[in-house]
């Protein structure tokens, strides 16, 4: 608007003219994105059709409730978007309409969960999940010995389930003499940083033996399951959770699955029923969330078409590949790979045998353009002190990379460790001592050679949506 003139503004001035701050600070956050090497396990490139769906003007329409039943007029589309979504989520993963539901409204996984969690466990009901520290997520119930880091283990009682310190595999064996004793209501099967399928079926004898619901977040995984590439949660669980970002490769989001229909028979001969849909879909909305972000669904059901495609089980299968190419090439270098591999799409990095730690190692791979996280491994006392390095291939695939470009980015991350050793060896014994070495002249002359080897390497890679800012 200029000098007060109303007509000057009809919303039409592209973002460079009418905020050129917050233009270059995305033009600065894309050039990092193109020049760089992402390797977050929970990060991927949407498509140029999902990042315009997003910016589509869906944007602009408030639609309380749900297909039917809204709170608003106007929703006539939006209730024809968010019930294709549905169907779409359906099948993507082979579901059918009489034994699943769908609610695509959640703001993203956490939020998906946390509704869960208040529609079926009630306020101090008690669940249990893979603790943080051993590939869990933090709204999977994470506390410590001082506080309830995590809101799902403030309103709820939690006991986490722990992994093998030798083999870094999930002790189901343990799990299931805890929850005799815990008496756990639900029973979460997911992760953040677990490089393996995991035991749907176990899971579920577990749940059973203590008439827990079983509910599975798939949100790392859920393109590969929709890819048929990994074990299968719809086989085994009540309730499936999920983001849409990871790699599935959508937007911002999260989606709940939940059974329709019976759940078991009694022994006097009556069917027990499923009672979830209205619980969950009534803790969603009005329980924890307003007005669904109906350009985020479009998204979701832009992605999940995706998926359909068979190029995109063809891009799982690779996922994959490149995570098991990834985990090798650092144990020929003498690295230790937590359970020895992946069946996934990530790995986690032990370096204690290395005598690094994650704080450190990922510092200095930070400034030499590499994108990954630091990650506490089997054993850790603090997350705060973590031992690893979580890598995921999903990003770097979408952007074409193949098992020989693998073997070279992991040539990058060695010499990039191998820095950060001498800066260990040269400074004090605080994390800040190590960051004053690292920006020495001496080191950084050091990172910066690296850092132009990992740029040149890193643009000769298309970027997905690279027309969408």
């Amino acid at each position: 608007m200029a000098n007060g003139d109303s007509k000057a503004w009809f919303g039409d001035e592209p973002l460079e003219q009418n905020d050129p701050e917050i233009y270059n600070i995305i033009l600065k956050e894309k050039d990092r994105q193109r020049r760089g090497l992402e390797l977050i396990a929970s990060e991927n490139f949407a498509s140029k059709a999902v990042l315009e769906a997003l910016g589509s003007c869906l944007n602009n329409k408030y639609s309380e409730g749900y297909p039917g039943t809204r709170y608003y007029g106007g929703t006539k589309f939006i209730d024809e978007l968010e019930t294709l979504c549905q169907n779409r989520a359906r099948e993507a993963f082979g579901l059918t309409a009489e034994k699943w539901g769908v609610n695509v409204q959640p703001y993203s996984g956490s939020p998906a969960n946390f509704a869960v969690y208040t529609a079926l466990v009630e306020p101090h009901g008690r669940i249990m999940g893979l603790d943080l520290p051993d590939g869990g997520h933090l709204s999977h119930g994470f506390m410590t010995d001082k506080r309830k880091v995590s809101a799902t283990s403030i309103f709820f009682e939690s006991m986490p389930y722990k992994v093998d310190p030798q083999t870094g595999l999930i002790d189901y064996e343990q799990l299931q003499v805890n929850a005799k004793l815990f008496h756990p209501k639900l029973i979460i099967a997911g992760i953040s940083c677990y490089s393996r399928n995991l035991d749907y079926a176990k899971l579920r004898e577990i749940a059973d033996e203590n008439n827990a619901l079983l509910l599975a977040d798939m949100a790392h995984v859920s393109g590969l399951v929709a890819a048929s590439l990994v074990a299968n949660p719809f086989d085994y669980c009540d309730i499936v959770t999920s983001t849409t970002h990871k790699t599935l490769r959508g937007p911002r989001a999260g989606i709940i699955f939940f059974r329709r229909g019976v759940r078991r028979t009694l022994k006097n001969g009556n069917e027990e029923m499923y009672n979830l849909e209205k619980p969950i879909n009534e803790a969603v909305f009005p329980g924890l969330q307003g007005g669904p972000h109906n350009h985020a669904i479009a998204g979701v059901a832009v992605a999940l078409k995706q998926t359909m495609d068979p190029s995109f089980k063809a891009y799982g299968k690779e996922v994959i590949q490149n995570a098991r190419v990834m985990a090798k090439c650092l144990m020929d270098r003498g690295y230790h790979i937590v359970t020895g591999g992946t069946d996934t799409h990530l790995l986690l990095l032990d370096l204690r045998s290395k005598g690094l730690d994650g704080n450190r190692a990922d510092k200095v791979l930070e400034e030499i353009s590499i994108a990954c996280n630091k990650n506490t491994c089997p054993g850790d006392k603090s997350a705060l002190r973590p031992s690893g390095l979580r890598f995921g291939t999903p990003a770097l695939t979408s952007r074409n990379l193949k098992a020989a470009d693998f073997e070279k980015v992991v040539d990058f991350i060695d010499k990039g460790i191998s820095i950060a050793l001498e800066i260990k060896a040269a400074s004090g014994p605080l994390l800040k001592e190590f960051i004053a070495t690292m920006e020495s002249e001496t080191y950084q002359k050091k990172i910066a050679t690296l850092r132009d080897e990992v740029e040149t390497f890193a643009v000769k890679f298309p970027l997905p949506g690279k027309d969408v800012l």
